[in-house]
């Protein structure tokens, strides 16, 4: 899948605005921007590795040699990286800030809310874009992976400086306390593990619904 690179997960999410609504959206960013505490329910949330949403209005899109386009609405861009399954992505943040999920998306056609969790999921998944090249620098690890690779890599060098003062029994015993205190950042590399069949059948028994719902959305 070119969404996955490795353990991660690349998601580019583009919903329609009327025009005449974008500037509510706008006015909501700008409060979230000045009043972070209005995202804290996702600091907990170390699945994620960024998160940002962006207005392209109805004629600011390039010219690549297309030719000038006649767009009903401006749109707005979401994207974000994460680890997981997409499954743990959308409940996740439903969970984590969903009335901060319905003030983001509030000016977007036919958003149905973050909860109950099904539309929702529904309106992302129709509304979402693959990605057709994602590079990931260390596709084998997570974000927490590399939390416990720097905290390894500094136990390290403690115990590289300490090895030029300490006496061997002294060092011995350096060495053991500090192997105790990361002991748990010790993981392994690797592949995410593959979505569960349950979701892949889910995905498939929701796909009339999606088309029969959504097929009929105009840009």
């Amino acid at each position: 899948m070119s969404n996955v690179a490795g353990k991660a997960y690349a998601m580019n999410v583009i919903t329609p605005m009327k025009p005449g609504l974008t500037w509510i959206n706008n006015l909501l960013f700008q409060v979230a921007r000045a009043i972070p505490s209005t995202l804290s329910g996702l600091l907990g949330l170390s699945l994620i590795h960024f998160a940002r949403w962006a207005f392209i209005r109805r004629d600011q899109w390039p010219d690549l040699g297309q030719g000038p386009q006649a767009l009903n609405n401006d749109y707005m861009l979401f994207c974000s990286n994460f680890n997981g399954t997409w499954d743990q992505y959308i409940d996740a943040f439903s969970d984590g800030i969903p009335n901060g999920l319905n003030l983001f998306w509030y000016s977007s056609t036919k958003y149905p809310l973050s909860i109950p969790i099904t539309p929702f999921k529904t309106y992302i998944r129709v509304n979402q874009i693959d990605t057709d090249y994602y590079y990931n620098a260390y596709p084998g690890a997570a974000q927490r992976d590399i939390k416990a690779g720097l905290r390894v890599r500094a136990m390290l060098l403690n115990l590289a400086r300490a090895h030029a003062s300490l006496p061997p029994d002294q060092f011995a015993q350096a060495y053991k306390t500090a192997l105790l205190s990361v002991q748990n950042s010790l993981g392994s590399q690797g592949f995410a593990p593959v979505a569960s069949n349950d979701t892949y059948n889910a995905d498939v028994r929701r796909q009339p619904f999606v088309e029969a719902r959504w097929g009929d959305c105009q840009p």
